[in-house]
């Protein structure tokens, strides 16, 4: 038969201490005994990796080179005129070339020859000269870039023919102005 536990005690640290077996309550020293050395390597480690830390960022502060001092520009003063010509310059070099390119390239058909093309930032226009089989065809590359959303304005400034070409091809110049559609 087996043998039956009846315990009518309320649970405490003095039930805890009679239930466990004696084995056990002699191993409790000897963990104990254990833990304490670990708890000093712990310890140990955590201080050589702060000195680990701190041999590191001195000898990154000697492995630096040396801050470059750099001296305050010289205030530099400009004449109006030169002024002026590097605000042009700029405003030259900030044209819109990707947008004129795509509406150039839209409007150009394969029977015009683009020969050059003169923007000129200020006026926002941009002066194409470019030859043609025949007038019918420049006057249908006309239509097509007034056609353009993205010109405002297209003027036919000149066309001559060509004589001493023997094709005889008809040269013309266009002029565009550009704004946001």
């Amino acid at each position: 038969m087996k043998r039956t536990r009846i315990d009518f005690a309320p649970p405490g640290l003095r039930r805890t201490l009679f239930r466990t077996p004696p084995r056990l309550i002699f191993m409790l020293p000897a963990v104990l005994a254990m833990c304490v050395p670990a708890g000093f390597m712990t310890q140990r480690y955590f201080e050589q990796q702060e000195e680990l830390r701190d041999l590191q960022a001195a000898l990154a502060v000697r492995s630096a080179p040396p801050p470059v001092v750099v001296a305050a520009a010289p205030k530099v003063t400009l004449a109006p005129a030169q002024v002026t010509a590097v605000n042009a310059a700029v405003q030259q070099l900030n044209l819109p070339w990707r947008d004129l390119a795509a509406a150039l390239a839209d409007a150009t058909p394969a029977s015009i020859a683009l020969l050059a093309l003169e923007p000129d930032a200020k006026r926002r226009t941009l002066r194409i000269s470019a030859e043609a089989k025949n007038s019918d065809d420049m006057l249908a590359y006309i239509t097509r870039l007034q056609a353009e959303e993205w010109f405002t304005s297209v003027v036919l400034m000149r066309h001559e023919v060509m004589q001493e070409d023997p094709n005889r091809p008809l040269r013309f110049q266009v002029s565009v102005q550009w704004g946001t559609p």
